[in-house]
């Protein structure tokens, strides 16, 4: 196995940017799982300038697939005096796999301070928990630990799940969290009733606050979706950390072929 943080340190500069490996345990079907290339970009973004602030947006498009030696290139479209956009690129030998745009923007003042809802009645794991690390059919997900709600208060078209990496040791908490938000199977999937072929398009992750602080690693993640049809889907998730404050807000777009 092959922690993110061991495939970040593989890293090896090149000109304009980094080359690497998606490792076997990081993969879902024929292309890198989706937090893990995400990950890796937000990675070269953030060393691609200096004193950038904290990671405010990020913009993912899943144009292709990512496997075996990759590139990663980073560059800055536009700094102004409180936000940074910096458009990252990864790609394999079958080209261009991952284009995501990370917005950072420091915070500015605001007569405005607004926030509704709360996170779900789902406790978190404790120390007696029984959890699951992943699955052996979908490889990347035995990097975490898991815990999925499955009892009637959850929708028929909703995941509901504690996630955290099991190897998070020494990772920015910003890639840590970009890693695991992406970790539930899409809601769609509910309504087949099981696994089904699906690749997921785009992705918008808004990160509310600064800095994401959690205790003992665990992230409640939720995603819901109130449209499939034809082929498309569109789902909304959030993210909240073990005291129940909201971390992210997000949105995904996901094509399933049955």
């Amino acid at each position: 196995m092959t922690s993110l943080k061991q495939a970040i340190d593989a890293l090896e500069p090149i000109e304009g940017g980094w080359c690497g490996t998606v490792p076997e345990n990081w993969t879902q079907g024929r292309t890198a799982y989706g937090g893990f290339s995400a990950a890796l970009a937000l990675h070269a973004a953030q060393n691609s300038d200096v004193d950038l602030p904290p990671l405010r947006s990020a913009q993912v498009s899943f144009i292709g697939p990512l496997s075996g030696d990759i590139t990663i290139r980073a560059r800055r479209l536009r700094r102004g005096r409180n936000a940074a956009f910096v458009q990252a690129d990864v790609e394999s030998e079958a080209g261009l796999g991952l284009r995501a745009t990370f917005v950072f923007m420091r915070a500015v003042e605001s007569r405005v301070d607004h926030q509704t809802g709360s996170a779900p009645d789902f406790p978190m794991p404790g120390p007696d928990t029984q959890t699951f690390r992943g699955h052996s059919a979908v490889a990347f997900s035995r990097n975490f630990d898991l815990l999925d709600r499955r009892d009637d208060s959850v929708g028929p078209a909703e995941w509901l799940r504690w996630a955290r990496l099991v190897e998070r040791e020494g990772l920015d908490p910003m890639v840590e969290l970009i890693a695991i938000a992406d970790c539930l199977p899409p809601a769609a999937l509910k309504l087949l009733g099981g696994p089904a072929p699906l690749s997921s398009m785009t992705w918008l992750l808004n990160i509310l606050g600064p800095q994401p602080v959690t205790r003992d690693g665990w992230w409640l993640l939720r995603a819901t979706t109130d449209y499939t049809r034809e082929g498309s889907s569109s789902q909304q998730m959030a993210i909240w950390n073990a005291d129940g404050t909201p971390v992210a807000e997000q949105m995904q777009s996901v094509a399933i072929f049955a």
